[in-house]
């Protein structure tokens, strides 16, 4: 008989291989909130324009996440204050630091996907890549820098506090899809000349709306991935927090829930109207709004923050679009960059136990989203005055007005309903180029 040896295991051992393992399993949550911005992308524009949008996703990822792995790791350790050689994670002896590079790189690659929303619909392809080049290889990179690699932002006792990147991921993606947006000018029939605008509805809600709840679930990574980590205690036994464990789940999901709310009844007491979009779009703001403070958030704070990003929802994007003139054409503001500096600024007001002066914190707090906010404006501004100035930021009217998908990839995306005239769908023919709608009956708008 075989006498039965017991397994010796170091609890170390088991811990690091739950937590890397669980690192990973979160990194390819966030990773499927790319279907989640292709579909609510591609359902906001236009039908000449959805391979457009695809391709841009696409090459967010292709390309951000390779020039992250090469640069932008180890500009962040720079300018966090390590050496730029040690950051890289294919210059280490031990492979399994790669966990922690996809970990970073999917966060990064959320933060530039963000921007394609914004601009689409006018912007080159070859201006697009080339910014997503340099946010994934310096932008972002210097953001994280100076936060969560070097914590450089601090007003006494406080330092700044951005759980899973309320303001560091989604306000500056938020805020540089507005500056390009802003610097690229509106798309053509976006304004009248007397400065009112039109509106340019999406081609599907349905895929606007699939997209969102796409990236609802994938935001669970985000941030109860962050949050779920074992360890190991003095005495040698397996624990993990598991107070902040539910307390980021449950103000994640009370945020998201306030948010859809908020822009819904904002929208009907401003139109009459539960507005479909403004809903969905309300709910995604409502999750970014409480990124940046889940884990300190008490229920009815989530409650409030959440509401609060939801319903200036509406409010915000009239003001872009009719005040600022610019044509965001995903509301990329309002929900990633507005939404994301409420929640960071609301840190102080909503935490459930502070433990440091609330004027250190709150002013930490603005320090820290104005830092990040006037880094992106300048930097974005930079990339994008450059290649407007080489002529290479826009695509000509022409090639507009027929469509991204034909001028920039020779490809329909709906070829089954495309003829000489436009698109017929729905028993009447409808112009995709923005133009006149003939209805079957000879009506015309």
């Amino acid at each position: 008989m075989i006498e039965a040896i017991p397994l010796q295991v170091e609890p170390s051992a088991i811990t690091d291989a739950v937590n890397q393992t669980w690192i990973l399993t979160v990194s390819f949550l966030i990773f499927f909130m790319h279907a989640g911005f292709a579909m609510l992308e591609a359902g906001q524009v236009r039908a000449k324009n959805v391979a457009n949008q695809l391709t841009k996703n696409l090459l967010t990822w292709s390309v951000g996440v390779t020039v992250f792995f090469f640069i932008g790791v180890g500009i962040s350790g720079l300018v966090g204050g390590d050496p730029f050689t040690e950051s890289l994670p294919y210059l280490a002896d031990d492979p399994s630091g790669y966990i922690g590079w996809l970990y970073g790189a999917v966060f990064a690659m959320t933060a530039a996907t963000i921007v394609s929303g914004a601009v689409a619909g006018r912007a080159r392809l070859r201006a697009y890549v080339t910014y997503t080049f340099l946010l994934a290889a310096i932008i972002y990179p210097v953001v994280t820098g100076i936060t969560w690699a070097g914590a450089y932002i601090q007003v006494g006792d406080a330092v700044f506090h951005d759980f899973a990147g309320g303001m560091i991921v989604h306000g500056m993606g938020g805020i540089a899809g507005l500056t390009a947006a802003w610097i690229l000018g509106p798309r053509m029939d976006r304004y009248n000349a007397d400065g009112s605008a039109n509106v340019i509805p999406g081609h599907s809600l349905t895929f606007a709306v699939l997209g969102t709840l796409m990236l609802a679930f994938g935001w669970y990574g985000f941030n109860v991935g962050t949050a779920a980590a074992m360890y190991e205690t003095e005495a040698g036994l397996m624990a993990f927090n598991g107070a902040v464990l539910g307390r980021v789940a449950m103000g994640t999901t009370i945020a998201m829930a306030a948010g859809a709310m908020g822009a819904g009844l904002v929208a009907w007491l401003r139109t009459g109207k539960v507005d479909t979009l403004y809903v969905a779009n309300g709910l995604l703001a409502g999750l970014v709004g409480i990124t940046a403070i889940p884990d300190t958030t008490h229920y009815l704070g989530a409650l409030l923050i959440g509401g609060i990003a939801g319903a200036q929802l509406p409010i915000v994007f009239s003001f872009v679009e009719k005040r600022m003139k610019i044509d965001d054409v995903c509301a990329v503001f309002p929900v990633h960059g507005s939404a994301g500096i409420i929640g960071t600024l609301a840190f102080p007001f909503v935490h459930y136990d502070l433990g440091v002066p609330l004027a250190e914190a709150a002013l930490t707090q603005l320090l820290g989203v104005v830092v990040i906010a006037a880094w992106t404006v300048g930097a974005t501004a930079v990339v994008w005055y450059a290649l407007k100035a080489a002529g290479q930021a826009r695509v000509t009217p022409e090639h507009e007005r027929d469509g991204l998908d034909i001028s920039e990839h020779g490809v329909d995306t709906y070829p089954e309903f495309g003829d000489e005239e436009g698109v017929v769908a729905d028993g009447g023919r409808v112009r995709t180029d923005g133009g006149v709608r003939c209805t079957t009956r000879g009506d015309s708008e």
